[in-house]
């Protein structure tokens, strides 16, 4: 008989012995993976897109129709009637401006805040990054953006808004715009799984935050005592750059440095939250 050869010998014990260890000091953020399924990314926004204005008479046209009747309603009741100041731009190109940042802002957050309820059979069926489906309906607010810009090139052109460097600082504001947007567009939807009060709660939110931004009015209406408040709403900031950089006027640095702070600190901590709580969607959805 072979002998066998010598080694160690190891004696099992009684009972098995289980280390747990810590995967990490906070949810995982993979952006290999964001990378690898980037292809999806577009195909849901386009998708977003196509089910947006389908069966609808207008069309993509909706975009420009809404911001432009709501200009021309500001127009009438609030610097005719009201007679609310514009820091001498024009009024319709104070009103668009404004509107066409906080249309796009508003539309974001609203459809990815249902974003993950309205696609629940996606997040139980197929593993998939879910942070795409509210990137999504931001993506597809972006199209909307571009053609609604249209008719503000057209009022710059119309008023005379000259050629300046400031103009080159208009894409700033946009991707502030398009980064607080998703940052509060994950933190809703990821709310929503779990509380769907948050889904009637909107609206009302939402109006609340049109009257806190200088879109119908000046920054400079705000008393001088409540403007650290007021410029605690990050879009009074981006609101204000955007016209600066387009009339070419000066900018409020500080307010629009403080904007920019709390956008990524917001972003951060959606990211944060919604990586933290995005394995029991499948389960509470």
């Amino acid at each position: 008989a072979a002998s066998r050869p010598a080694g160690p010998s190891y004696v099992l014990p009684e009972h098995p012995l289980v280390r747990v260890r810590p995967a990490g000091s906070g949810p995982a953020f993979d952006l290999r993976e964001l990378w690898d399924f980037r292809e999806l990314l577009y195909f849901l926004t386009w998708r977003d897109l196509k089910v947006r204005y389908k069966q609808t008479v207008l069309g993509v046209a909706w975009v420009i129709v809404q911001p432009l009747l709501t200009m021309l309603a500001f127009t009438v009741f609030f610097n005719r009637l009201g007679g609310f100041r514009s820091e001498g731009i024009p009024y319709p190109l104070f009103a668009y401006s404004g509107l066409l940042l906080w249309t796009f802002f508003s539309n974001a957050v609203v459809y990815g805040t249902n974003s993950l309820v309205q696609n629940s059979n996606l997040v139980t069926k197929v593993y998939f990054p879910r942070l795409f489906i509210p990137a999504a309906a931001v993506a597809a607010g972006l199209v909307d953006l571009a053609v609604a810009s249209v008719v503000l090139l057209g009022l710059a052109v119309y008023y005379g808004v000259a050629l300046a460097w400031s103009l080159l600082l208009l894409p700033v504001f946009v991707a502030l715009t398009v980064l607080l947007a998703l940052g509060a567009g994950l933190l809703a939807s990821a709310s929503t799984v779990r509380y769907r009060d948050l889904k009637h709660a909107l609206p009302f939110l939402i109006q609340l935050w049109l009257v806190a931004s200088p879109v119908i009015y000046s920054s400079s209406a705000v008393p001088a005592r409540w403007r650290w408040l007021y410029f605690a709403n990050p879009l009074a900031g981006i609101i204000d750059g955007f016209r600066a950089a387009l009339t070419g006027r000066a900018f409020d640095w500080p307010a629009v440095a403080a904007a920019a702070a709390i956008t990524f600190a917001l972003l951060f901590a959606s990211l944060y939250a919604f990586r933290r709580i995005e394995e029991t969607f499948a389960d509470v959805i």
